[in-house]
């Protein structure tokens, strides 16, 4: 039987657990309402077993050997840890709570002191959302997120609940190929820092196979396409969490503009969704338990579609 595709998940826990976990994180602060990630880390543990396993398979990968029981909890308490500051990071807009160790942060300005946008590449690895310190490091920079509203819309209601001005920074990925690459578009030509994740290829969405913790995994070719069409400058960012109240953001020069020509698409694919691939899997390997893709990454019985969105595949990106 096939492994289901990621989007395919219902979303854990509904509308009123996570109304519920934001009333205690508000009302309770934070001490308080990481208390009850031992009860969420429960419910996932012995209620949502292909959670449970994918987080056994992954960390069976990085540990070199099948991990306890107390390791899958832990990894599992890391990810609710993470979901629950974004409470604190958009209630509030307020990140002086937060230990913050941040690498790479003046060549990212330097960057987008030129004027031209850049694309700036995350994962699921650690959290997205503590990007939102760029407000307070470097108020200038203009910072719009793609995210897709669609699948997550318990969290997506309360966020946006939270902090109303969020939908002015997000361009929603929800409504197809063509819409996002024109809303990057036009973001990037404001000159805006346009941040996307690289490591989740949505259904039917284009792949390339490369190897990533010792086994080929699909990872999607769209961010390399877009980059290439809109000649932009591509960074990567990591998030980490590292316990308690610390994370560490990390900027990464990934490259100046990215080339793809006809002749040479697949090979070129591959050689920078590999680049991308093995960077994720440096950090993935530092600290296993910021990894919160729980499905089967690997899909290894799937057979993903090679055709390329026409919207990125050639010049111009096409407006409907």
């Amino acid at each position: 039987m096939s492994n289901p595709h990621w989007t395919d998940r219902p979303e854990g826990g509904g509308h009123f657990a996570i109304w519920l976990i934001r009333n205690i994180a508000l009302y309770g602060g934070r001490p308080f309402a990481r208390l009850f990630l031992y009860p969420i880390t429960l419910y996932f543990y012995f209620r949502r077993a292909p959670e449970r396993q994918a987080s056994r398979a992954f960390l069976a990968r990085t540990l070199g050997r099948p991990p306890r029981m107390g390791e899958v909890m832990r990894h599992i308490h890391r990810f609710a840890g993470v979901i629950l500051d974004r409470v604190f990071l958009l209630a509030r807009d307020d990140v002086r709570q937060f230990q913050l160790s941040i690498h790479g942060l003046d060549m990212l300005f330097d960057t987008y002191r030129q004027g031209r946008g850049m694309l700036l590449l995350g994962s699921h690895l650690g959290s997205f959302e503590i990007l939102r310190v760029l407000a307070r490091e470097k108020p200038e920079v203009k910072l719009k997120v793609v995210l897709d509203k669609s699948q997550t819309p318990a969290i997506t209601e309360l966020l946006h609940a939270l902090n109303p001005a969020i939908g002015d920074s997000v361009i929603d990925a929800s409504g197809g190929g063509t819409a996002i690459v024109l809303g990057i578009k036009d973001a990037v030509e404001q000159g805006a820092v346009v941040a996307l994740l690289g490591d989740r290829a949505r259904q039917q969405e284009p792949t390339r196979r490369v190897p990533f913790l010792n086994e080929s995994a699909p990872f999607p070719v769209a961010p390399y396409l877009i980059a290439s069409v809109l000649d932009t400058p591509v960074l990567l960012c990591f998030g980490l969490y590292r316990g308690g109240n610390r994370y560490e953001l990390h900027f990464e020069h990934f490259a100046e503009r990215i080339e793809i020509p006809r002749s040479q698409r697949t090979a070129r694919l591959d050689e920078w969704v590999a680049r991308y691939a093995a960077r994720v899997e440096h950090h993935a390997r530092l600290d296993p338990y910021n990894w919160f893709n729980f499905y089967d990454f690997w899909q290894s019985d799937r057979i993903e579609p090679a055709v390329i969105d026409p919207a990125v595949a050639d010049g111009e990106p096409r407006r409907a």
